[in-house]
């Protein structure tokens, strides 16, 4: 919830599934995404196994893992791949900010975080 409200309050259309294979439903139903903000540990699915399928349907999805678990992330992976990042849990608003204008944008957008409201 935290991770919706920050990127839309910022501007950013967003779409959200409860785990994994609702997640694969989702690209499934609507097209590949822009940018998948994932978990590591879900149920179901694991963020790795499910950025794997995202991305072999779709190559060009642009993917931030959004963490606690960073090591079992790099447990299951040696490396990101290209287009990839993570963050770990916690993070502030303005490191998510972050995260996702390089990604999507390779800079920083100005201005995305005075449109957010304080977060209480």
């Amino acid at each position: 919830m935290f991770v919706d409200r920050v990127l839309r309050e910022a501007g950013y259309q967003t779409l959200t599934a409860k785990d994994g294979p609702s997640a694969r439903d989702l690209v499934e139903q609507t097209g590949p995404p822009h940018i998948l903000v994932t978990d590591e540990l879900m149920p179901e699915m694991s963020g790795h196994d499910l950025v794997q399928w995202v991305r072999g349907r779709h190559p060009s999805v642009k993917v931030l893992y959004l963490t606690g678990y960073s090591d079992r992330l790099f447990d299951a992976k040696e490396s990101l791949w290209q287009d990839e990042a993570f963050l770990d849990k916690p993070c502030s608003v303005r490191g998510l900010l972050q995260a996702v204008s390089l990604l999507l944008f390779r800079q920083l957008q100005v201005g995305l975080t005075s449109r957010l409201s304080p977060t209480p």
